[in-house]
């Protein structure tokens, strides 16, 4: 690939995006774009795409009918500051290449998040894993900030005085909070990279692993900017229907409303319903 085409990509290179308190997102390097993914779908399908006779339109093509190997083609090198926490959340997706800071060699930076306090909410009621947006009184939210400055303080005065007594760092280590800041590359193909932004820019994924996966998804529009308009037309603002889900909106074509009861009564459990009907609300904004 020829680098000098995408100057805008190129001026992404080695700018570092500050991500919450002291994280940050870096592209490291790429390789390909969406010529790379045109390439490698040609090659692979050879006649049969030549009814597509743009390069947009075959890359859209291949994103409509899950044809995911062309977008493996083009990969990404991150570099990463992110909170502990937010990174066990980012490892669970196992299929990018990671490089960790190491804190049995290295030792550890004494950086903590502390969230906003506009992001201190209440445990969600509807979401089990997730805040609610249900506001939490200033002194709770100023509690909670000395609580963790006061422990997080703690930790890394006990840490950095068994580093300083010569005890192993391996073992110094094991009592730092997940608060603490680690970094890593982490390199990954687009297709995968895209399961990655589709989870995780969702409105349901934890706030703080969100803002990294909105920065990334940036980057990526740069680099990549047609796949990327097919990813968020046929991934991102797309809705998809089980069988069941189907049977009750060809009911609905027929009907002015049909309840959540009504739905649970054509198969789905109470979850599935509230969010078929999470869907159709959508669409109608739309």
């Amino acid at each position: 690939m020829v680098r000098a085409e995408n100057k805008e990509a190129n001026a992404l290179l080695d700018k570092e995006f500050k991500i919450l308190d002291h994280g940050f997102i870096r592209l490291v390097d790429y390789m390909g774009d969406d010529s790379a993914i045109v390439e490698a779908a040609r090659v692979s399908y050879g006649k049969g795409t030549k009814k597509v006779s743009e390069d947009r339109g075959l890359i859209r093509y291949l994103m409509r009918h899950n044809h995911t190997s062309p977008f493996e083609m083009v990969e990404f090198k991150f570099h990463v500051k992110l909170p502990i926490f937010v990174a066990r959340q980012w490892i669970r997706h196992r299929t990018a290449n990671v490089n960790e800071y190491s804190g049995r060699y290295s030792v550890m930076k004494e950086e903590f998040y502390l969230p906003q306090l506009e992001d201190i909410r209440y445990q969600s009621t509807v979401n089990k894993q997730g805040r609610s947006s249900e506001e939490v009184p200033d002194e709770m939210k100023q509690r909670l900030l000395e609580i963790l400055k006061r422990s997080q303080a703690d930790a890394y005065s006990h840490y950095n005085q068994f580093v300083e007594d010569g005890l192993a760092r391996e073992l110094a280590r094991i009592n730092l909070p997940l608060s603490l800041y680690t970094e890593w590359y982490w390199k990954i193909d687009l297709h995968n990279l895209f399961h990655f932004l589709s989870l995780r820019m969702d409105s349901h994924a934890q706030q703080e692993i969100r803002v990294y996966a909105e920065t990334m998804s940036g980057i990526v529009k740069t680099v990549c900017p047609v796949a990327y308009e097919a990813f968020v037309d046929y991934r991102i603002d797309a809705a998809y229907f089980s069988g069941p889900e189907l049977a009750i909106l060809r009911d609905r074509l027929t009907a002015k409303n049909i309840s959540i009861d009504k739905m649970v009564e054509k198969g789905l459990s109470k979850h599935e319903a509230t969010e078929l009907s999470e869907k159709l609300d959508r669409i109608r904004k739309v």
